[in-house]
């Protein structure tokens, strides 16, 4: 069952100039035509003027007045400055960490990682990663910080949904995966059996991460099918020979 909206305080909602003036003494020159009315509360209502400052299209002046019981006087509780329906925005604040896209890095600029970026371990931690573990403790030495399990799936859940894993276009018109191709690099660690590099100057993923289950018109495999043999006939006649006048 639909809810009524309550119908705004007679009083109030005739009280138009009252708002427009309130409106006006902290929007100026921008304050337009009346849009509306509605109740707020018993004995509260808002009215609506469009706002005409350049910029600021769709967004509208709201004017809240009310009474006391039984009073005719009018009293300006508040005037702000609203976006209305299909108002222009600002976009949603990104905080500036997160507005850096793949890309965007020139050369001699810096990123830090966030601080406590879960994607990095220390490396006293070890790593979760066998190979890069057993490294560590071959050479006694080691980076001050690793990929963390979660740091290594997000990038492989990334690289794996990427232009290079096995949903691309490319991939699926392939003869054959990058994982059979003598041309992939495998990766060490434990991304080793679904990731490598592409080490074919003439792909356009040359030097790039590919999936194993990737796949480009260049594997290594490829042979071209020449087409069937067709028997040449004997010359009948050959319109090269001159002819000789008797």
């Amino acid at each position: 069952m639909a809810v009524r909206e309550a119908a705004p305080d007679v009083v109030l909602a005739a009280a138009v100039e009252p708002a427009r003036a309130a409106a006006v003494a902290v929007g100026e020159e921008s304050v337009g035509e009346h849009l509306g009315v509605r109740a707020e509360g018993e004995r509260v209502v808002t009215h609506a003027f469009a706002a005409t400052m350049p910029g600021y299209g769709g967004w509208y002046w709201a004017v809240t007045v009310a009474r006391a019981p039984r009073s005719r006087t009018v009293t300006v509780d508040e005037v702000v400055l609203l976006p209305g329906d299909g108002a222009l925005l600002a976009p949603t604040w990104v905080p500036w960490e997160e507005r850096v896209r793949p890309g965007d890095l020139s050369p001699g600029d810096l990123l830090p990682p966030p601080e406590n970026d879960p994607r990095l371990v220390p490396a006293y931690l070890l790593s979760d990663d066998p190979a890069e573990e057993i490294v560590a403790f071959e050479l006694g030495l080691g980076r001050e910080q690793v990929m963390s399990r979660e740091g290594r799936l997000d990038a492989a859940d990334r690289w794996f949904a990427g232009d290079h894993g096995p949903d691309s276009p490319m991939a699926r018109q392939a003869p054959a995966p990058c994982g059979t191709c003598g041309f992939l690099l495998q990766l060490n660690g434990s991304l080793r059996a679904a990731f490598g590099v592409c080490g074919n100057e003439v792909t356009d993923t040359d030097g790039q991460i590919v999936s194993v289950e990737y796949g480009c018109g260049a594997h290594s495999q490829t042979t071209l099918d020449p087409g069937p043999v067709v028997e040449i006939g004997d010359v009948v006649y050959d319109d090269g020979e001159e002819l000789t006048a008797n």
